[in-house]
């Protein structure tokens, strides 16, 4: 039989959350379309999964064109963004074959527009408004729209929209300096903007589309880890944001045994029972996407019991604490949920392990077998 890890993708989570975003949006001054990011294999639940889950979003974005082209197989006819656009001119003829929107960030991209000659691109021109990675900043961006000018007259650019990426739009006043800075690079250009990514969604969605309707434009934004029921915003959790987890990680008890007081659990000894206990094996390791950093106290629930991990997480194993676990609830078999519904939620898997739900979401390896659940 096959091994009983499994990732259980939840296409009514995915259409939730999908639909909670863009009624937030909707009651902006100015509404904006949305453009479900699934980048990373849809953060890790399934380029497939997430285009039957997505199919109420005006456009998707993603940033490799092996994953485009999945995208078109599975039937999405809408926008697709390259979020990084092209990196090589002979990209542009796959941008041109599966109908994609290339992000253009950098003079070399203009330049690769201009020498392949396959007709006019719709772009989306990137502004770096401080993230300081991607984007033409206040030095170059006069000489970036001329040269956009210059393809537009010639047929080989069609529409623009201008678009930019906060770097913290957590923050209540994250929003302020790079909304300046924007505005001071294309205000009066024509063309749509896109600005929001998840925080700035559930966080600034008024005060982007008031800034919108005060300048006539309009928007896009581009949801990424809320739609999969993560949370963006470092105050609040996924479900005081009426988020969905979209992804359960599941697996089963391979093996009980009972521990003495003063004996070591997994390697190195890490976690010594300091009474007699019962210790179960789950089948699920750090080959499988599970954080190897996780500590002891890491939040596992067993059979709906919420317990903890103890001990080291070993490439294919993690051992968990059976103390107040029913009997009945803890022999072979059993499921033991790792993140999800019926759970812990991935945020607080990720708080414990020191890092992020973006991380374990994308990082569940290709050898666990994903589900799409109703």
């Amino acid at each position: 039989m096959p091994r009983p890890i499994q990732a259980r993708i939840h296409a009514s989570a995915l259409r939730h959350n999908l639909g909670h975003v863009r009624s937030v949006l909707a009651n902006a001054p100015t509404p904006s379309k949305t453009m479900a990011v699934i980048k990373a294999n849809a953060y890790g639940h399934g380029i497939e999964n997430a285009i039957s889950g997505f199919q109420s979003a005006d456009g998707i974005a993603l940033l490799d064109l092996e994953e485009a082209a999945r995208a078109r197989e599975a039937g999405w006819e809408k926008s697709i963004l390259l979020l990084e656009g092209p990196f090589e001119a002979a990209d542009l003829r796959a941008v041109r074959e599966l109908g994609l929107t290339p992000v253009i960030h950098h003079e070399s991209q203009l330049e690769m527009i201009d020498q392949i000659g396959l007709g006019s691109f719709d772009v989306y021109l990137k502004m770096d408004t401080g993230m300081t990675r991607l984007g033409f900043t206040a030095s170059n961006y006069e000489a970036a729209f001329a040269r956009v000018e210059q393809l537009r007259r010639s047929g080989k650019i069609g529409n623009v929209t201008y678009m930019t990426h906060f770097a913290s739009a957590d923050l209540t006043d994250g929003l302020d300096e790079p909304l300046r800075e924007f505005v001071s690079m294309v205000g009066g250009r024509d063309g749509d903007w896109c600005f929001s990514n998840s925080a700035a969604c559930l966080k600034h969605a008024k005060r982007v589309g008031a800034l919108a309707q005060l300048h006539g434009h309009s928007l896009w934004s581009r949801p990424g880890i809320c739609l999969y029921g993560g949370s963006p915003l470092r105050d609040q959790t996924a479900s005081e944001l009426n988020l969905r987890p979209a992804m359960t990680l599941r697996s089963e008890l391979i093996s009980v045994k009972d521990v003495e007081a003063g004996q070591g659990v997994g390697y190195g000894h890490t976690f010594v029972a300091d009474k007699p206990m019962r210790v179960g094996v789950v089948a699920c390791g750090y080959a499988d996407g599970y954080p190897r950093h996780a500590p002891t106290d890491t939040p596992v629930a067993v059979n709906g019991h919420m317990t903890r991990l103890i001990g080291r997480v070993s490439m294919d194993m993690i051992t968990v604490d059976l103390t107040g676990v029913p009997d009945t609830d803890a022999v072979v078999g059993t499921e033991v949920v790792l993140w999800g519904q019926n759970g812990p939620s991935a945020d607080a898997v990720a708080q414990a392990a020191g890092t992020i739900s973006y991380e374990l979401l994308s990082g569940v390896t290709a050898r666990v077998p994903r589900e799409l659940v109703p």
